[in-house]
C-alpha cells in the first residue's frame, strides 16, 4: 500500500464513527479529516512543525483546505474529545499498565517554571516526563486511558479502573496495590501467573517502536494530553484496519 492508500483507509475508518458529527460553519476541515490528521501526526512521531511540512508537501491534495500550522494544532487540541468515540468497549477481562514518557533530559530539570514533567522511574531508570496508563480489552484495543506526571504512583489510576466495576475484571501487576484498598474488579497478579497481562506489553512496545512514544516534544499540558488522546485512537483504528486488510493474520482460538 502507498502512503496515500493508508491515509484514505484511516480516514474511512474514522468517518464510519464520526460521519454524523457536524462541521462548524467557520471550520475548514470536517471532523473526520481533523481526527485523521491528528492520528497521522502521532503515527509519524515527530515534532508538529516537521509533520506539517511533510503533510503539505506530500498529501496536500487529500486535505485541500488545510489551515495554517498553528491553527491546525489548536484545532487538534480543542477537538480532541472526538477521539473518545474511537475507544473500544471493555470485555470480560481487561489489562491495565502504566508507561513512562520522557519530555526532557533529566539534566534540564527545573530550568523552566512552566515545566510539566516530573522526575520519576520508568523501566528502572530516571526520566523527567509523564506517565500514561492504558486499559485494554482482550483484543488489545484501548478501552480507557489516563495520565499523570512521572512521579505519580500507579495508585493514582485506580479511579479509572473503578469506573468499570461490574463490567470487567482488570488484571494488573502488584504496582497498583494500595493500603487503603483497591477496586473490587482489580485482580493484581504476581510475576509468573496470568501471562495474559503480556498483551499490554505488546501493545505498548508497538507504540514505542512505530510511533516513538517514549519521547514527545510538547511543553504545554493541554497539547501533551492531546497527543495521548490521538495515540489511543490511532492504536484502535490501526488494529481495526489490520483486521480488514489481513483477516488471516488473526490468531486462531
Amino acid at each position: 500500500m502507498t502512503t496515500e492508500d493508508i491515509i484514505i483507509a484511516l480516514f474511512c475508518e474514522v468517518d464510519d464513527r464520526l460521519g454524523d458529527e457536524p462541521r462548524h460553519p467557520q471550520a475548514r476541515l470536517w471532523p473526520s479529516e481533523l481526527v485523521t490528521i491528528g492520528r497521522l501526526f502521532v503515527l509519524k512521531g515527530v515534532q508538529f512543525r516537521a509533520f506539517s511540512r511533510w503533510l503539505k508537501r506530500d498529501d496536500a491534495a487529500l486535505f485541500v483546505r488545510l489551515p495554517h500550522r498553528t491553527r491546525l494544532l489548536r484545532a487538534l487540541q480543542v477537538h480532541q474529545a472526538w477521539t473518545d468515540r474511537l475507544l473500544a468497549d471493555p470485555t470480560f477481562f481487561t489489562v491495565v499498565d502504566s508507561y513512562g514518557i520522557e519530555l526532557i533530559h533529566p539534566i534540564r530539570e527545573g530550568r523552566s517554571r512552566a515545566q510539566i514533567g516530573r522526575k520519576g522511574k520508568s523501566n528502572h531508570r530516571w526520566i523527567v516526563g509523564i506517565k500514561l496508563c492504558w486499559l485494554i480489552n482482550d483484543k488489545g484495543e484501548v478501552v480507557d486511558w489516563a495520565w499523570s506526571t512521572a512521579n505519580a504512583h500507579d495508585q493514582w489510576f485506580l479511579p479509572m479502573i473503578e469506573r468499570y466495576e461490574g463490567r470487567t475484571i482488570t488484571l494488573s501487576d502488584t504496582g497498583f496495590e494500595c493500603a487503603d484498598g483497591v477496586p473490587s474488579n482489580l485482580k493484581m497478579c504476581p510475576r509468573g501467573p496470568w501471562n495474559e497481562r503480556m498483551l499490554i506489553e505488546t501493545a505498548l512496545s508497538m507504540v514505542t517502536m512505530v510511533c516513538r512514544l517514549k519521547h514527545i516534544f510538547h511543553r504545554v499540558e493541554a497539547y501533551a494530553e492531546m497527543h495521548l488522546a490521538y495515540i489511543s485512537a490511532l492504536f484502535n483504528m490501526v488494529l481495526a484496519l489490520n483486521r480488514t486488510l489481513a483477516p488471516d493474520a488473526e490468531p486462531e482460538d
